[in-house]
């Protein structure tokens, strides 16, 4: 089990890794609201055709219902609202070391919360990672750091939403499966910020865009991975590895994120590696790692749903 938990935290830090890649070339086309409602609308109607077509079933009742009502308003809802309006108020390298911080969060929080608390030696590698982060962000700014009060505190709630959302889906999965948390997620995302987005559409006399946008090829190729890949398939990853292993560990894959980016951005995109990329990135294998390796609760883990 342990090497299949292995396997999606790899898998969802790679899939989210190229998120940021294919959300450049989408906002060339449509707003960030627009690009999150879109994201989720085609995530819920492939998820609607697999339950159509019996591939998967979802169970939704009185006693799932809160911890997933929990699970969806971290991430998606407030998750995306609050790194949104954050990001248009910082630079891009400002959001990049708030968002680093998230493994730290998640691993206070479970320790107070879940009482899953990291070995020494735990803390050690999961702060060596998220500086990797740090090291990388702070030697790509050649502007300094200058932060907005507004943004730096949407930027903090977005932190605080990753790191519950992981503490919210790890005890979501005591009582529901990966998928089922995934679909719920969905749901709410697609509700929520396509409504968001009408609303906009409206207010602005624009609404026939919400059908014209989608015209150009540019933006569906982008919609798609967001939508199918990324919030299907990456977080139903995430969900999985929660219900596995405990929050600090599964949150640590995330900053491999950050690799996968660097190295899609110098292949796919031209951009050019410094020294403190090598650096930084070295740091953030090591520390995740490390981790994984010291993980004590492999064998003490709170029942749960074992199939998938």
């Amino acid at each position: 089990m342990q090497k299949k938990v292995h396997i999606a935290g790899i898998l969802f830090a790679t899939i989210f890794g190229f998120t940021f890649m294919f959300s450049k070339i989408a906002l060339d086309y449509v707003t960030p609201i627009g690009l999150i409602a879109y994201r989720f609308l085609i995530a819920l109607i492939i998820f609607e055709l697999l339950k159509l077509f019996k591939v998967i079933e979802i169970h939704l009742n009185k006693s799932t219902i809160k911890s997933l009502m929990l699970v969806a308003i971290f991430q998606p809802i407030l998750y995306f609202l609050t790194e949104t309006y954050g990001l248009e108020r910082t630079s891009s390298g400002e959001a990049g070391m708030m968002i680093a911080l998230i493994p730290i969060f998640v691993t206070l929080l479970s320790a107070l919360i879940l009482k899953e608390k990291p070995k020494l030696i735990q803390i050690f590698f999961i702060l060596l990672s998220v500086s990797g982060v740090l090291f990388i962000q702070l030697s790509k700014s050649s502007s300094g750091l200058t932060f907005e009060w507004l943004g730096f505190t949407l930027l903090l709630g977005a932190v605080l939403s990753a790191a519950l959302f992981n503490i919210a889906s790890r005890s979501a999965s005591k009582t529901s499966k990966p998928y089922e948390v995934t679909y719920f997620m969905m749901l709410s995302g697609a509700i929520t910020f396509n409504t968001i987005y009408i609303i906009q559409l409206i207010s602005e006399r624009s609404l026939s865009s919400y059908i014209t946008n989608l015209y150009h090829i540019e933006l569906l190729i982008p919609i798609l991975y967001l939508g199918i890949i990324a919030s299907i398939g990456g977080f139903f990853l995430v969900n999985f590895a929660l219900s596995k292993v405990p929050a600090h560990v599964s949150s640590i894959y995330s900053n491999l994120s950050t690799i996968v980016a660097l190295i899609a951005g110098a292949v796919l995109l031209s951009e050019r590696l410094y020294y403190y990329h090598y650096i930084g990135g070295l740091m953030i294998i090591v520390g995740v790692y490390g981790t994984v390796r010291f993980n004590r609760y492999a064998n003490n883990r709170p029942k749960q749903i074992e199939n998938i």
